[in-house]
């Protein structure tokens, strides 16, 4: 029961980060909202969200695992009534930015309370599978859910709709989390903790904008520089303050390299499921329903594959098991590289199937991995480490892909508009494949079949690009898994996650 309550919360995370993103054309229409205020609308999320995740982690250790997930909760509360009372874009994008915040508390308390619930090895493997699983979950089902929201109510109806769940969560968790005393007693790191957050943030923004403003224009080098810069600084810290935010031994090797190999695994994934779902509106002509509808089977092998991590992990090693996720899903990618504008939807759900495994094993083994290295008292910022990682990897796989495909599309469809004689139609149909299929509804049937053609081969080929570049930073990270990674000793369950762990279980 306490498992089912904290992973409730990280359900709840996954889903606000991709639940408004079908929201957006009647979102756009209600509030006058202008291009770069509604990616901000969407953005504002994960900007906050990696920025502060990995200092949220050394405060989650020092305030109490259980405090902190029921701060963020409230948080997320409070942010949501602010969102689904929103008259202006600009109260929207501060609402989601607080929600960001919330979330940033949650994502760490998460993994570090069931560190805490589940002191035995097995049990505990057991139970960060089900928190893998049941993250990827959360943001796969984000579509579907707001399609359907949306479809029958209202945008608003997506904010409202966190408030009871959030609030039961909240209930679930003072009945039945057990309230650990915090884990470490020194002062909190105020300079790590300032030059994290802000070093992220920057880096975080740089990887957002870099798609729209380029990649090479001063805003983003400027960002990315100084981003750089208090990342270093942040590092300089770390070997000098007497309790730093980050310990040595959280930084070896047993706990960088599978953060790492998560990162480029979430680099991957999230960019993939935004390529497959613009290819399920743009070439098979999807509503955005639909389309988060048939991105089901991702989710449902991920469950699959992240259950299938604790007794594998058990027989064989993380690395074993990680290395075989990474190879999988890189395996998903070759499988997309070869899709094309027939390949219909029975393939694409073959290669979300094999991608959803090999993500599951992953995420699962990968997690433990750095859960198990940096030991309990410092669970919650090993729990950070894990999810800033991932939330950086996430971003930018979207950002980095999106770029990539919206290149090869603007060429190819450049070059087959003007040798059609279509170089008139609106500029809307370079900006993409569904802005395309939009625009030929509009046109006569002759020139509907020559844009959407052209558009078509236009988005495959830029598809193809993608899996590619997913493909190869996928195999690196396996690479870097098997030549990195140390064989795991076992880790001792600590007196007080042993009376913690009874706790939970009385009555």
């Amino acid at each position: 029961m306490s498992a089912g309550a904290v992973c409730s919360g990280l359900f709840l995370l996954g889903m606000d980060l991709t639940v408004l993103n079908v929201a957006i054309p009647e979102l756009q229409s209600a509030l006058g909202s202008s291009a770069g205020q509604t990616q901000w609308i969407v953005d504002a999320y994960a900007l906050v969200l990696g920025g502060l995740v990995l200092s949220a982690g050394g405060v989650t250790d020092r305030i109490g695992r259980r405090r902190a997930f029921l701060a963020g909760l409230v948080t997320c509360v409070f942010a949501s009534v602010a969102g689904a009372l929103a008259a202006v874009p600009w109260q929207l994008i501060l609402a989601r930015g607080a929600m960001g915040a919330g979330a940033s508390l949650i994502m760490p308390a998460t993994l570090s309370l069931l560190t805490t619930l589940f002191p035995e090895r097995e049990l505990r493997r057991r139970a960060i599978a089900l928190w893998a699983a049941v993250g990827g979950v959360g943001g796969a089902l984000g579509p579907v859910i707001g399609g359907w929201l949306v479809s029958h109510h209202s945008w608003r109806a997506v904010f409202w709709l966190n408030v009871p769940f959030t609030a039961a969560v909240i209930v679930l968790t003072l009945l039945v989390v057990p309230a650990p005393p915090p884990a470490r007693t020194e002062p909190v790191d105020l300079p790590g903790t300032v030059l994290s957050a802000t070093g992220l943030l920057a880096l975080v923004w740089a990887i957002i904008e870099g798609p729209a403003r380029g990649w090479t224009s001063t805003p983003v080098l400027a960002v990315s520089a100084v981003g750089a810069g208090l990342l270093a600084s942040f590092g300089v810290w770390l070997r000098r303050a007497p309790a730093a935010m980050l310990p040595r031994h959280v930084l070896r090797r047993a706990v960088t390299v599978p953060a790492a190999a998560l990162a480029m695994m979430s680099f991957a994934m999230f960019g993939a499921l935004f390529v497959i779902s613009l290819y399920l509106q743009g070439v098979l002509d999807c509503t955005p329903w639909e389309a988060g509808v048939r991105t089901l089977p991702l989710p449902g092998a991920l469950i699959v594959g992240a259950g299938l991590a604790a007794p594998l992990t058990v027989r064989l090693t993380h690395r074993s098991v990680m290395v075989s996720g990474l190879l999988v899903t890189a395996g998903s990618f070759v499988l997309l590289s070869r899709t094309t504008a027939e390949s219909g939807y029975p393939y694409l759900a073959l290669v979300q199937i094999v991608a959803g495994l090999g993500a599951g094993l992953t995420a699962a083994a990968g997690t433990a991995a750095v859960m198990e290295s940096v030991g309990e008292p410092y669970a919650g910022v090993g729990s950070a480490v894990n999810d800033a990682s991932r939330q950086v990897g996430a971003t930018l796989g979207v950002a980095v892909q999106g770029s990539v495909l919206a290149t090869v599309y603007r060429d190819r469809i450049s070059d087959a508009l003007s040798h059609a004689g279509l170089g008139g139609l609106p500029s809307a149909a370079r900006d993409g494949v569904v802005a395309a299929a939009r625009a030929g509804r509009q046109a006569t049937p002759a020139v509907r079949h020559q844009l959407l053609a052209a558009a078509t081969d236009a988005f495959v080929a830029g598809l193809t690009r993608t899996a590619w570049v997913a493909a190869v930073v996928v195999v690196a990270g396996a690479v870097a898994v098997w030549r990195g990674l140390p064989r795991l000793p076992a880790v001792p369950a600590s007196p007080r996650s042993e009376r913690c762990a009874a706790q939970s279980s009385a009555p």
